[in-house]
Formats: C-alpha cells, sequence, structure tokens
C-alpha cells in the first residue's frame, strides 16, 4: 500500500463560472482540479453527455485509479470486461491497471464527476482530445503520449458489445 502525500497547503476552490470548458455538446469537459494545483493529490474534471454520447474508449492507467460519480442521468462504464450501467448517485472507482470507459446509456444523457488519483496533469490530455475532434491533429497522435498522461488505450469485446 502507497501513502500519497499531497504537497499543497491552501484550498482548492475552483467557480464553475471560472472553470475552462472543452468541447460542445454531445461530449463537454469541464477541467476542475488538475495535479499541479492538488499537489499531485488528484486530477478532476465534469463530463457531461448527451443522447448516449461516448464518454472515454477502453484505456487504463498505469498509477492511478479512477473514480466515476453520477451526478445526473445514466451512463455505461467498462470495469474491466463488466459493463456496469450506473445511475444518478453512483459510484464506481476503476484501480490503477484495470481496462475502463465510460459513455452515457444508449439515448440518454448523463453527467459525470470524474476523479483520477494520484493526479496526473490531465488539462492538456483533454485539450488534446478536443484539437482531435476540430481536426487540427490526427487521432494516431495520442499514442505518441500515452505515457505522458499514463494513458493507454485498449480493446474491449466486452465494451463494443455493449454500446450501439
Amino acid at each position: 500500500m502507497s501513502l500519497i502525500a499531497p504537497d499543497f497547503d491552501e484550498s482548492v476552490i475552483v467557480r464553475s463560472a471560472e472553470a475552462e470548458v472543452i468541447g460542445r455538446a454531445p461530449t463537454t469537459i469541464r477541467l476542475l482540479a488538475d495535479s499541479s494545483s492538488t499537489g499531485g493529490a488528484l486530477s478532476t474534471q465534469r463530463v457531461s453527455l448527451v443522447n448516449g454520447a461516448d464518454g472515454a474508449k477502453p484505456h487504463h492507467h498505469s498509477n492511478s485509479a479512477e473514480l466515476f460519480y453520477v451526478l445526473d442521468g445514466m451512463a455505461q462504464l467498462l470495469s474491466g470486461e463488466q459493463v456496469v450501467t450506473a445511475e444518478q448517485g453512483d459510484l464506481v472507482i476503476v484501480p490503477p491497471g484495470l481496462a475502463h470507459a465510460f459513455a452515457a446509456a444508449p439515448g440518454e444523457d448523463a453527467d459525470l464527476l470524474i476523479v483520477i488519483t494520484p493526479g496526473v496533469e490531465r488539462f492538456e490530455y483533454f485539450r488534446h482530445l478536443e484539437r482531435i475532434a476540430y481536426g487540427k491533429v490526427p487521432p494516431e497522435s495520442l499514442l505518441e503520449v500515452q505515457e505522458l498522461y499514463d494513458t493507454y488505450f485498449r480493446s474491449s469485446t466486452a465494451w463494443d458489445d455493449a454500446r450501439p
């Protein structure tokens, strides 16, 4: 068991109006706190998905656990080879190394709070995803930064079978 000793001495307060927003419907990401602002303790963002939209394809983190809390709506989450349908108030925590993915359930909206701990600088990762969405860089460019963001893409038959 490892102990995370965060190195920050002031509260982190992020006002909704001041949070950077990445993307637009059907997938919107509100960047809340990155690892650098929490002394490495965590990274967190709020992801809003409309009408069954995909969030993240199957991947794993070697060094961080990822927490998904459903603020509103209904989401599908891959955890290992299990696809879980989570509703408002449900919590799913995926340990390091385990494949996971998330999306709004088919035909549903989902609003998720996502926390990665220990933290990894993730804001630039989401900005990179936005550049891909707008055609500024190719999707394959993510393969070049997997190690930097501790995000390693995987395939999952269970996820492919669950998604429309």
